[in-house]
Protein backbone atom coordinates (compact mmCIF):
# COMPACT_ATOMS: atom_id res chain seq x y z
CA UNK A 1 0.00 0.00 0.00
CA UNK A 2 1.49 3.28 -1.07
CA UNK A 3 0.93 6.29 1.13
CA UNK A 4 0.87 9.54 -0.31
CA UNK A 5 1.93 12.91 0.91
CA UNK A 6 0.72 15.65 -0.32
CA UNK A 7 2.43 18.62 -0.25
CA UNK A 8 1.95 22.56 -0.57
CA UNK A 9 4.40 24.49 -2.50
CA UNK A 10 5.42 27.66 -0.55
CA UNK A 11 3.86 29.80 -2.80
CA UNK A 12 0.42 27.66 -2.40
CA UNK A 13 1.44 28.62 1.32
CA UNK A 14 2.05 32.55 0.78
CA UNK A 15 -1.24 32.32 -1.58
CA UNK A 16 -3.66 30.83 1.22
CA UNK A 17 -1.81 33.37 3.48
CA UNK A 18 -2.90 36.47 1.37
CA UNK A 19 -6.45 35.23 1.08
CA UNK A 20 -6.87 35.21 4.91
CA UNK A 21 -5.38 39.10 5.27
CA UNK A 22 -7.87 39.85 2.59
CA UNK A 23 -10.44 38.46 4.45
CA UNK A 24 -9.62 39.61 7.90
CA UNK A 25 -9.27 42.99 6.50
CA UNK A 26 -12.48 42.98 5.00
CA UNK A 27 -14.57 41.65 8.24
CA UNK A 28 -12.86 43.40 11.02
CA UNK A 29 -14.00 46.60 9.71
CA UNK A 30 -17.79 45.17 9.76
CA UNK A 31 -17.23 43.66 13.08
CA UNK A 32 -16.16 46.45 14.71
CA UNK A 33 -19.24 48.59 13.36
CA UNK A 34 -21.11 45.81 14.41
CA UNK A 35 -19.90 46.20 17.88
CA UNK A 36 -20.32 50.22 17.47
CA UNK A 37 -23.32 49.72 16.32
CA UNK A 38 -24.77 47.43 19.55
CA UNK A 39 -22.96 49.97 22.25
CA UNK A 40 -24.52 52.58 20.51
CA UNK A 41 -27.70 51.63 20.72
CA UNK A 42 -27.49 50.25 24.31
CA UNK A 43 -27.17 53.70 25.36
CA UNK A 44 -29.64 55.01 23.48
CA UNK A 45 -32.31 52.96 24.52
CA UNK A 46 -30.66 53.48 28.50
CA UNK A 47 -31.41 57.28 27.71
CA UNK A 48 -34.62 56.34 26.37
CA UNK A 49 -36.06 54.47 29.44
CA UNK A 50 -34.36 57.04 31.33
CA UNK A 51 -36.55 59.90 29.88
CA UNK A 52 -39.53 57.23 29.90
CA UNK A 53 -38.77 56.92 33.89
CA UNK A 54 -38.42 60.62 34.22
CA UNK A 55 -41.78 61.88 32.69
CA UNK A 56 -43.63 59.22 35.33
CA UNK A 57 -41.58 60.31 38.58
CA UNK A 58 -43.14 64.07 37.11
CA UNK A 59 -46.93 63.19 36.08
CA UNK A 60 -47.00 61.42 40.06
CA UNK A 61 -45.92 64.35 41.53
CA UNK A 62 -47.94 66.56 39.31
CA UNK A 63 -51.01 64.77 40.27
CA UNK A 64 -50.85 65.01 43.54
CA UNK A 65 -50.90 68.79 43.53
CA UNK A 66 -53.86 69.97 41.94
CA UNK A 67 -54.67 72.01 45.35
CA UNK A 68 -51.53 73.26 46.06
CA UNK A 69 -52.04 76.86 44.24
CA UNK A 70 -49.72 79.19 42.43
CA UNK A 71 -45.58 78.45 42.40
CA UNK A 72 -42.88 79.31 40.14
CA UNK A 73 -39.19 80.21 40.80
CA UNK A 74 -38.55 83.27 40.00
CA UNK A 75 -34.84 83.41 39.92
CA UNK A 76 -34.13 84.03 36.82
CA UNK A 77 -36.18 85.84 33.71
CA UNK A 78 -38.60 85.37 32.40
CA UNK A 79 -40.78 85.00 35.92
CA UNK A 80 -43.43 82.91 35.48
CA UNK A 81 -46.89 84.47 33.64
CA UNK A 82 -49.59 86.76 36.40
CA UNK A 83 -47.33 84.45 38.98
CA UNK A 84 -50.52 81.91 38.66
CA UNK A 85 -48.99 79.18 37.00
CA UNK A 86 -49.28 76.41 39.06
CA UNK A 87 -46.99 75.23 41.78
CA UNK A 88 -47.48 71.56 40.72
CA UNK A 89 -45.68 72.23 37.54
CA UNK A 90 -42.23 73.44 39.28
CA UNK A 91 -42.76 70.51 41.77
CA UNK A 92 -42.58 68.08 39.11
CA UNK A 93 -39.99 69.05 37.48
CA UNK A 94 -37.91 69.64 40.66
CA UNK A 95 -39.07 65.74 40.71
CA UNK A 96 -37.44 64.93 37.76
CA UNK A 97 -34.37 66.67 38.68
CA UNK A 98 -34.18 64.82 41.63
CA UNK A 99 -34.73 61.14 40.08
CA UNK A 100 -31.81 62.02 37.30
CA UNK A 101 -30.45 59.83 34.89
CA UNK A 102 -27.68 58.50 33.61
CA UNK A 103 -27.91 61.44 30.69
CA UNK A 104 -26.74 65.11 31.13
CA UNK A 105 -29.29 67.53 32.68
CA UNK A 106 -28.23 69.58 30.10
CA UNK A 107 -28.78 67.23 27.09
CA UNK A 108 -32.55 67.82 28.22
CA UNK A 109 -34.19 70.25 25.86
CA UNK A 110 -37.55 70.95 27.50
CA UNK A 111 -40.64 69.71 29.43
CA UNK A 112 -43.95 70.58 29.33
CA UNK A 113 -46.12 70.59 32.13
CA UNK A 114 -49.25 70.53 30.86
CA UNK A 115 -53.47 69.83 30.56
CA UNK A 116 -53.72 66.90 28.82
CA UNK A 117 -56.84 66.56 26.46
CA UNK A 118 -58.72 63.54 25.16
CA UNK A 119 -56.11 62.32 23.27
CA UNK A 120 -53.76 63.01 25.75
CA UNK A 121 -51.76 65.96 24.39
CA UNK A 122 -51.54 69.59 24.57
CA UNK A 123 -54.16 72.18 23.98
CA UNK A 124 -56.59 70.06 20.79
CA UNK A 125 -53.36 68.33 19.25
CA UNK A 126 -53.95 64.83 18.32
CA UNK A 127 -50.30 64.14 17.84
CA UNK A 128 -47.08 65.33 19.81
CA UNK A 129 -45.47 66.73 16.70
CA UNK A 130 -48.80 68.79 16.25
CA UNK A 131 -49.03 70.08 19.84
CA UNK A 132 -47.88 73.19 21.24
CA UNK A 133 -46.96 74.77 24.99
CA UNK A 134 -48.75 77.90 25.12
CA UNK A 135 -52.26 77.83 27.04
CA UNK A 136 -52.77 75.33 30.02
CA UNK A 137 -49.05 74.51 29.25
CA UNK A 138 -45.64 75.44 31.15
CA UNK A 139 -42.43 74.75 29.86
CA UNK A 140 -38.88 74.34 31.94
CA UNK A 141 -35.59 74.26 30.52
CA UNK A 142 -32.22 73.48 32.32
CA UNK A 143 -30.26 76.85 33.47
CA UNK A 144 -26.57 75.48 34.20
CA UNK A 145 -25.35 76.65 38.23
CA UNK A 146 -23.62 79.85 38.61
CA UNK A 147 -21.95 81.21 41.64
CA UNK A 148 -24.99 82.11 43.68
CA UNK A 149 -27.76 80.12 41.93
CA UNK A 150 -27.97 76.48 41.76
CA UNK A 151 -28.22 74.33 38.67
CA UNK A 152 -32.09 73.74 38.06
CA UNK A 153 -35.39 73.44 35.65
CA UNK A 154 -36.66 76.95 35.11
CA UNK A 155 -39.92 78.64 33.97
CA UNK A 156 -39.36 79.85 30.14
CA UNK A 157 -42.58 79.67 28.70
CA UNK A 158 -46.39 79.34 28.44
CA UNK A 159 -48.91 79.91 30.78
CA UNK A 160 -51.78 77.89 32.92
CA UNK A 161 -54.16 79.28 35.80
CA UNK A 162 -53.92 76.87 39.06
CA UNK A 163 -57.66 78.28 39.58
CA UNK A 164 -58.60 76.72 36.53
CA UNK A 165 -57.77 73.19 37.39
CA UNK A 166 -60.82 70.82 38.28
CA UNK A 167 -60.09 68.03 40.56
CA UNK A 168 -63.26 66.45 40.89
CA UNK A 169 -63.70 63.31 41.18
CA UNK A 170 -65.96 61.47 38.92
CA UNK A 171 -67.16 64.27 36.95
CA UNK A 172 -67.42 64.93 32.91
CA UNK A 173 -64.89 67.64 33.35
CA UNK A 174 -62.21 66.21 35.34
CA UNK A 175 -58.39 67.04 34.22
CA UNK A 176 -55.85 64.90 33.33
CA UNK A 177 -52.30 66.15 33.64
CA UNK A 178 -49.21 65.20 31.51
CA UNK A 179 -45.68 65.72 31.44
CA UNK A 180 -43.61 66.01 27.83
CA UNK A 181 -39.75 65.69 28.30
CA UNK A 182 -37.48 65.88 25.29
CA UNK A 183 -33.81 65.31 25.13
CA UNK A 184 -30.83 64.72 22.93
CA UNK A 185 -28.97 61.85 22.68
CA UNK A 186 -25.33 62.65 21.37
CA UNK A 187 -23.84 58.96 19.85
CA UNK A 188 -20.08 58.73 20.74
CA UNK A 189 -18.87 57.48 17.17
CA UNK A 190 -20.30 59.95 15.56
CA UNK A 191 -20.26 57.41 12.57
CA UNK A 192 -23.58 57.15 11.59
CA UNK A 193 -25.29 59.91 12.31
CA UNK A 194 -24.02 62.84 15.69
CA UNK A 195 -27.61 62.80 17.59
CA UNK A 196 -31.05 61.63 18.00
CA UNK A 197 -33.86 62.96 19.81
CA UNK A 198 -35.17 61.14 22.67
CA UNK A 199 -38.54 61.77 24.23
CA UNK A 200 -41.95 60.68 25.92
CA UNK A 201 -44.83 61.97 27.78
CA UNK A 202 -47.15 60.61 30.55
CA UNK A 203 -50.17 61.92 31.80
CA UNK A 204 -52.78 60.76 35.07
CA UNK A 205 -55.74 62.42 36.59
CA UNK A 206 -55.07 64.35 38.51
CA UNK A 207 -55.83 62.96 42.13
CA UNK A 208 -58.84 64.42 43.67
CA UNK A 209 -59.47 67.23 45.94
CA UNK A 210 -62.54 67.76 48.59
CA UNK A 211 -65.73 68.15 46.79
CA UNK A 212 -65.66 72.15 48.49
CA UNK A 213 -62.18 72.54 47.37
CA UNK A 214 -62.37 70.39 43.75
CA UNK A 215 -63.82 72.77 41.42
CA UNK A 216 -62.38 75.83 39.37
CA UNK A 217 -62.01 79.35 41.41
CA UNK A 218 -62.80 77.00 44.50
CA UNK A 219 -59.09 76.65 45.48
CA UNK A 220 -56.13 78.41 44.63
Amino acid sequence: MQVMIHRKSARAFADDRGASAVEFAILVPVLILFVIGILEFSLVLRDYLGVSSSVRVGTRVAASGAGSGPGCDDASPPVCTNRVTPALAQAAADAIQRAGTAMPQNSIDEIWVYQANANGFSGTATTQATATCTSNCVRYVWVDSTPTVPGRFRYSSGSWDSRTINACINTSSSMAVGIYMKATHNFMSKIFIPSITVSDRSVMMFEPLPNNQCLPNSHA
